[in-house]
């Protein structure tokens, strides 16, 4: 699996924002709070946003949590009800 290159701008405000172990507070977390949710709802795991931002899962999954987003079930295929033939 291949991640999308990120570019050197967005690597350095991450890295600036996110000082591994510094408190995230005021607009500084609600625009990471923010940003988490939009690439969550886009499809991106809890493992791949901690990952990324240099945090622990479960600060990201908190973040997701306060910010209101309803997290997905565990992975793997899932099978909806079979259709029913008349």
């Amino acid at each position: 699996m291949r991640r999308p290159e990120r570019t050197s701008h967005e690597e350095a405000r991450v890295a600036e924002t996110l000082k591994k172990g510094s408190r995230v507070t005021g607009a500084a977390r609600d625009k990471l709070a923010a940003d988490l949710k939009k690439k969550y709802d886009s499809g991106a795991s809890i493992r791949a946003l901690a990952e990324e931002t240099g945090r622990s899962y479960g600060f990201v999954h908190r973040m997701l949590s306060e910010s209101g987003v309803t997290l997905r079930g565990r992975g793997g295929a899932t099978r909806g009800k079979k259709a029913q033939s008349a």
